[in-house]
């Protein structure tokens, strides 16, 4: 038990710290103002996917947050909780099966529900955001995210699990 709490506080802090690199310093600007083509939701679906909820919701936040303050305009909540629900929602969606189809299915459902969900509806009751504009940068973001997840979080899931030795693979030949 007290392995598995070190291995998610690990895996919190690691996947935090590589979610703000890739989201402040990969990030591609898009045609929509104040929305990126972000390449970070690839990582964070991978480590929801291998590690849970918890792990894939606190590295969202955090990391998140961490992107926000670094730019000076301060801490965006609205959208630094959608990535929080989104690596919960991919943690528990992809909680027993760790395949590539589970984790592609859950990122998708994740990013629609976070993106054109989450942070519209939370932008606009938190802070009076324009519903046309808020809906539009949500889209896109949602679209975005859906396709650099995919590439990225599959590739890192088919590393990692090349990776797991195959049952049996450890016998003596004869």
């Amino acid at each position: 038990m007290k392995k598995n709490v070190v291995k998610s506080i690990v895996a919190i802090g690691i996947g935090a710290a590589l979610f703000f690199v890739l989201g402040r310093f990969v990030a591609i600007p898009s045609p929509v103002p104040n929305t990126n083509i972000s390449t970070q939701y690839g990582l964070l679906a991978f480590l929801a996917c291998v590690y849970g909820p918890v792990v894939g919701a606190l590295a969202g936040l955090i990391g998140h947050a961490l992107i926000d303050f670094s730019y000076g305009w301060g801490i965006w909540w609205s959208w630094v909780i959608a990535s929080a629900v989104f690596g919960l929602l991919v943690g528990l969606f992809s909680l027993k099966k760790k395949t590539v189809a589970s984790l592609n299915i859950s990122q998708v459902i994740a990013h629609a529900i976070a993106w054109i969900g989450v942070a519209p509806v939370l932008d606009i009751v938190m802070y009076a955001e324009p519903v046309d504009k808020i809906f539009l940068q949500g889209a896109v973001a949602a679209v975005a995210n859906i396709v650099t997840t995919a590439i990225i979080a599959t590739l890192l899931l088919l590393a990692y699990n090349a990776t797991k030795p195959k049952a049996g693979s450890l016998k003596k030949e004869k």
